[in-house]
Formats: structure tokens, C-alpha cells, sequence
């Protein structure tokens, strides 16, 4: 048995709020530059290096690289065999969210009610998932998602018979929709099966999932290859203004479903797919 103080959890997830808001992922990095050399219109080369030279101003100035510095979405993965102690772990994690958009200088965009709108002033509650593991480590995943793109997403409840050729379709249905609205070019995460619910966090969970990374089950890599390609004729490109690059990459999680139903739901981020990845 492994046990952490609930002190550093918060401690990691207010760094790891800055971090993300801050400065791209590795693979981001690299998905972008290459972006830049293969786009083919000149206005979107143009657009793709206005995006370079403000993600370097970020990380040099350590301003955030978009204003709406989102909502933290929060993957916490915890070994079965770790023990928390020294208060409560979602008050932990929310107070980590609190001292780092507060301390960070961070947008605060959240608020209380859904309806009556009063912005609760540092940018909690998160929106937190926990998820039991085996071990007696824990994985932290800390993801802003602001809401240009998460105003796209969408759910679609198909028919099983509308099968492989379906989840397509409403793929790029979803993306076309999107147009310029997701900041592109985007990432696309997607989750085939499970529930209502079940596929939302499957295609949440997808945008995590480095982009030069593609799944494992062969007809699921397939299938995200076959999308980026077609997604990138769109001619959305960089910005909406035109182009060969409308997105970086199409990720995909799959989950058991009933027989009845073929859930999928699309999440699309921005360009920037802000998130940062810790273990303890």
C-alpha cells in the first residue's frame, strides 16, 4: 500500500494547469511544424506560422497560448492499492485547479449555475473522472478544454446497421459542421460504443492520446487514417480560411455496446490540444 498526501495532488495539478495553458505537448509540436511544410495553399503556410510564432511568444513571455483558458478536465487514474490521506481528493484536486488559474493568471471561465451564469471567479469545479487501476501509482491527466470546440461536439446515436460506413459519415458530418467554429487545424477524438454517456468519455479521452500515436485494433487505425485523409479535403485548412490541413490527427476509442444501439460521439479540439500528463 502506497500512501500520498491529497498536498500533493493539488500541488501537481496547479502546476500542471499553467503547464498546459502554457505550452504545447511534444507531439503537438511536432504535428504542427510538420503541418506547416506539408500545407499546400500559401494562405494556410501563412496561418500555420502565425500559429508557430504565437506559441512561441507563449512559452517565451508566459502568456497562455489561447484567452479562453477552458474548463480543466481532469483523468485521474489511481492504483488500487494507494491510500490517500490528509483530506478529501476531489477538494484536493479542485483547490489544485483553483491555485493554478488563480496564481497562473488564468482565464476564469466557469460558472456556478448553468442558467443564472455567476462566474464562480477561479474557475472551478472541475469536471473530474476517476478511473481504478491496478498498482499504487496515480496518473493525472489535466486537459483545458476550451468551448470554441467543445460547442462541436456531437453525439449520434446510430443504428447498428448503419455500421463502419455510418460512424464515418457522422464523423465528418460532425467536422464539416465544425468548419472554422473549432480552430482548426483540429484534433479529432472519437468514441464508438458503450453508452450515451460512455462514448462521450471515450471520445474525450481520445484528444489525450498523442497524435502520432494510432490504436492498436487494426480496422480502428484504419479507419482514423481514412478519416484524417478525407477530413484534410475538406478544404476547411488552417483558421477555415483554406486549405490541405483541417486536422492533425483522428483519434479513436471503441468500447463493448448493446446489441441494439451504435453510440458515437465526436469531441474536437483546437490546435493546440492542450493537456499535461504526471504520474506519482
Amino acid at each position: 500500500m502506497k500512501t500520498i498526501n491529497v498536498t500533493e495532488i493539488t500541488k501537481n495539478i496547479r502546476e500542471m494547469c499553467i503547464e498546459a495553458n502554457h505550452y504545447l505537448t511534444p507531439d503537438m509540436d511536432c504535428a504542427l511544424k510538420k503541418a506547416m511544410t506539408a500545407e499546400k495553399s500559401p494562405l494556410g503556410k501563412q496561418i500555420l506560422s502565425q500559429l508557430q510564432d504565437n506559441l512561441q511568444i507563449a512559452g517565451d513571455d508566459m502568456i497562455p497560448i489561447c484567452q479562453d483558458t477552458g474548463m480543466a478536465v481532469v483523468f485521474m487514474e489511481i492504483g488500487q492499492d494507494v491510500h490517500f490521506e490528509g483530506g478529501n481528493l476531489e477538494d484536493a484536486v479542485n483547490e489544485g485547479v483553483r491555485q493554478g488559474y488563480t496564481d497562473g493568471f488564468l482565464r476564469k471561465s466557469v460558472v456556478k449555475d448553468p442558467l443564472i451564469r455567476e462566474n464562480t471567479k477561479d474557475n472551478t469545479p472541475a469536471v473530474i473522472h476517476y478511473e481504478m487501476t491496478a498498482g499504487d501509482s496515480v496518473k493525472i491527466t489535466v486537459a483545458p478544454k476550451g468551448f470554441g470546440s467543445e460547442n462541436m461536439s456531437r453525439v449520434f446515436m446510430l443504428k447498428p446497421a448503419d455500421g463502419i460506413e455510418g460512424v464515418k459519415n457522422a464523423v465528418l458530418t460532425a467536422v464539416k459542421d465544425a468548419g472554422p467554429n473549432a480552430c482548426p487545424p483540429m484534433v479529432v477524438g472519437v468514441g464508438i460504443g458503450g453508452t450515451f454517456e460512455k462514448c462521450a468519455l471515450l471520445a474525450k479521452k481520445a484528444l489525450t492520446r498523442p497524435v502520432n500515436e494510432h490504436s492498436d485494433i487494426p480496422y480502428v487505425k484504419e479507419m482514423e487514417e481514412e478519416l484524417l485523409e478525407k477530413i484534410n479535403r475538406t478544404g476547411i485548412g488552417p483558421g477555415g480560411l483554406g486549405g490541405t490541413t483541417t486536422a492533425l490527427a483522428v483519434n479513436i476509442n471503441t468500447y463493448p455496446t448493446h446489441i441494439a444501439g451504435l453510440p458515437v460521439a465526436i469531441n474536437i479540439c483546437c490546435h493546440v490540444n492542450r493537456h499535461a500528463v504526471r504520474t506519482i
